[in-house]
């Protein structure tokens, strides 16, 4: 039913469903779920309270739900839960969740994780999002759909990343990214919206004129961040595409970008 390589330690009390693939020298534990038709490549090690979809490639060296680095664990039974037909290249690290907050870390479907990546305890990360090399995300950290993190971000703990924004290469996020907008530098500052990103979703032109206008409004109308978020939400109403935007501004708890 899986093809799993002789050298490969598989614990007997581990799910491997229909297709499943196990390179050599790769370890799962007792409490790993793998859907089916996920490949695991070589020296992979699946650790602690995992369930992983179906069509899932794993590359070599990945460390997928140990312990999070975090001293207030405690070894409570928290996990990690990922869905469906992500590629997670090599060397990357995602860490189970904790109590102190809602105790498991996700990672939705279609997610192109590159080399190296880092996500720590408790994020949540939405579907069809690219993560270039080295990007890395402290605790607490929630990503939109579509989201594009250059190579080298760093997202400091509970920010939040929204859904279609885009960083540059070595950004610091210390502070939430609205959706749609294009971010870079130490720490980050905004530059635009990620029209390119937009285009190639299908969003008409319209609709990316009426985000640039959003973004004016945002950034350029010298308003306080409430009286913005108000004129968005007016503007909203006849542009559903903005809503997104309404809703992040109205739950920042760390204030934007800006």
């Amino acid at each position: 039913m899986s093809e799993v390589h002789r050298t490969a330690l598989v614990d007997p009390a581990a799910k491997l469903a229909r297709g499943v693939t196990v390179g050599p020298y790769s370890v799962i534990g007792p409490k790993v779920e793998l859907g089916e038709g996920t490949w695991i490549g070589a020296h992979v090690v699946l650790d602690g309270r995992i369930k992983i979809g179906r069509d899932n490639k794993i590359f070599h060296f990945a460390s997928l739900g140990a312990p999070p680095q975090d001293k207030k664990y405690g070894g409570e039974p928290t996990s990690v839960e990922i869905g469906d037909g992500n590629t997670i290249r090599e060397y990357c690290t995602f860490s189970c969740g904790t109590v102190q907050d809602v105790g498991v870390t996700r990672i939705g479907n279609d997610n192109w994780i590159m080399a190296y990546v880092h996500i720590a305890h408790d994020c949540q990360v939405g579907d069809h999002t690219v993560f270039a090399n080295v990007a890395t995300l402290a605790g607490h950290v929630q990503v939109g759909d579509y989201a594009v993190l250059g190579g080298f971000t760093g997202a400091h703990q509970f920010v939040s990343i929204g859904a279609h924004s885009i960083t540059g290469v070595a950004t610091v996020l210390l502070q939430d990214l609205p959706p749609y907008v294009m971010a870079a530098g130490n720490t980050a500052k905004p530059f635009g919206i990620n029209s390119e990103g937009l285009k190639r979703r299908g969003f008409a032109a319209g609709k990316i004129t009426t985000i640039k206008r959003a973004y004016k409004t945002l950034y350029r109308s010298g308003l306080a961040l409430e009286d913005a978020r108000r004129r968005i939400a007016h503007q909203a109403a006849k542009s559903p595409e903005l809503q997104v935007l309404v809703e992040f501004l109205g739950r920042s708890q760390r204030g934007i970008v800006r």
